[in-house]
């Protein structure tokens, strides 16, 4: 539902107190503008700046400050007609005690003489005693068809404007902007490009995280080809997410969470998965959403999704994700709860968010993993990446010997147990120390030797509940031909 088809409902049922969130005061007004002439209503605006504006009058009036702007909506008011007073900006001086007292006397009176009080604010804050007589409505976004406008407004020229399926890839760049950072975005790629093309105006939509710091985006050259191993996995995630691009925002995918010792892969999988579908990759950090003060988290974790929901579609890669949430089961005893409520906000976050957000989820330790992420329509699906069997492990080898330029021919040590990133480990040992690979492998111990246990009771817990992202299928902790590990008692036998 549009502003205007919200605030006319609502000023027709009388709601003397209407706060409306939003970022693009200007084109608020304007739309409350247009309504106030369609249904012929007394309109008022009021900023700290330009003071009381009456539109039915020139100039503005001597209410420069809240507090009088407050009291004149009685002298606007008239019992045949209906008055708006449109005050920008209100969370800025509603905590003051007077300014408070005087919002709820007027908020009462409105009732009787139809004069609606309309707060125009980009955050919602209201104190508790005024709660009970506001209602909030938010301010959407610009759709694609207006974005669409704003690109052929923009793009005067026949050839600055993109054939339709660039024109797609475009406004999704653009979805979530305002509509001034949506004209910024065009204009910049018209400079830099004479047309209207997606890297400028994801240039302008990178500063929404700048600004925030709660994400940072990934932008690298990896892909598939350079990650060895993982072929179910990679053939799954790209599926779905090419395939809801065909199927429009009828079928929407949700993520993955992916299971694995560390060093098997996860990270540059998921690192390596937004350039194979061309989607950016954001990369959450759950403890840059730990605040100070109280309240503090509770907000940043809402603030960071709906950042995320703006860049949409995109990749959301969250790594080591049981760290974040280790401790929700004592969250009452060690934080007050606000752990357990982080993980509230998030996991109705993955359930119910409608915006193409593609989720990764990496863990190593699924015992410290809260059970409330197994549930379906969470994720699309648990995944357990092992070490890499035989045929993995030749290709890392020959991806990471051409890496670091050594000979592909020279003898190889004993890999049984080895994780892809103890393999790269081991080349680039080579080079450095220029020496060969039997001989770096000294320096190398694999994690499946020093963590044994903890890699074991993994592989237990992933047998028959988790998919295999090598061969696909559930994953079996037998070992097939392909995956034969053998016992390594000294690591140095290498």
């Amino acid at each position: 539902m549009s502003l205007t088809e919200s605030l006319s409902e609502l000023i027709d049922a009388c709601f003397t107190g209407i706060w409306v969130e939003s970022h693009e005061h200007q084109d608020a007004i304007v739309e409350i503008a247009q309504l106030c002439r369609d249904r012929e209503w007394k309109l008022a605006t009021w900023d700290i700046e330009q003071g009381l504006v009456v539109t039915s009058s020139t100039g503005s009036t001597e209410a420069s400050d809240p507090l009088t702007a407050v009291r004149s909506l009685n002298s606007l008011a008239t019992t045949d007609e209906t008055s708006v007073l449109v005050m920008r900006n209100l969370h800025k001086f509603v905590s003051s005690t007077e300014i408070m007292q005087a919002l709820q006397h007027q908020l009462i009176a409105g009732k009787q003489n139809r004069a609606i009080l309309v707060a125009l604010s980009p955050i919602v804050s209201i104190p508790p005693e005024l709660e009970k007589m506001f209602v909030v409505v938010e301010h959407a976004l610009p759709s694609r068809a207006q974005l669409a406008e704003i690109a052929q407004a923009i793009a005067t020229e026949g050839d600055e404007l993109p054939d339709d399926d660039e024109l797609q890839t475009v406004l999704d760049a653009a979805s979530g902007l305002t509509r001034l950072e949506a004209e910024n975005a065009f204009s910049l790629s018209l400079v830099r490009h004479n047309r209207l093309e997606a890297d400028a105006v994801w240039d302008v939509k990178t500063q929404t995280l700048r600004k925030s710091g709660l994400l940072t985006l990934h932008q690298g050259t990896d892909a598939f080809e350079s990650l060895g191993g993982l072929a179910a996995l990679k053939g799954f995630a790209k599926r779905v997410l090419l395939q809801s691009r065909r199927a429009g925002s009828a079928v929407r995918p949700r993520g993955l969470l992916l299971l694995s010792p560390p060093g098997c892969g996860k990270s540059q999988f998921c690192k390596a998965l937004g350039n194979e579908v061309g989607r950016p990759v954001l990369i959450l950090d759950v403890g840059t959403l730990m605040g100070s003060l109280v309240g503090q988290t509770e907000e940043r974790t809402r603030k960071a999704l709906q950042i995320v929901d703006a860049m949409a579609p995109c990749v959301l890669m969250i790594d080591e994700i049981e760290k974040a949430f280790a401790g929700v089961g004592g969250s009452s005893q060690s934080d007050s709860g606000v752990s357990a409520r982080m993980l509230g906000t998030f996991l109705t976050w993955l359930n119910d968010h409608d915006s193409d957000v593609f989720v990764v989820a990496a863990s190593n330790d699924v015992t410290r993993l809260p059970p409330e992420f197994g549930r379906s329509e969470r994720f699309d699906a648990i995944v357990f990446c092992d070490l890499p069997g035989r045929q993995q492990k030749d290709l890392i080898w020959d991806q990471y010997t051409r890496l670091f330029q050594l000979d592909a021919d020279q003898p190889r040590p004993l890999d049984d147990q080895w994780t892809g990133a103890e393999i790269r480990a081991c080349c680039r040992l080579g080079a450095l120390l220029d020496v060969p690979l039997m001989e770096s492998a000294l320096n190398v111990v694999p994690v499946a030797v020093t963590a044994a246990e903890s890699v074991t009771q993994l592989r237990t817990w992933a047998s028959g509940r988790c998919i295999d992202a090598d061969r696909g299928g559930i994953y079996t902790n037998e070992p097939a031909a392909s995956k034969r590990r053998r016992a390594v008692a000294d690591p140095s036998l290498n």
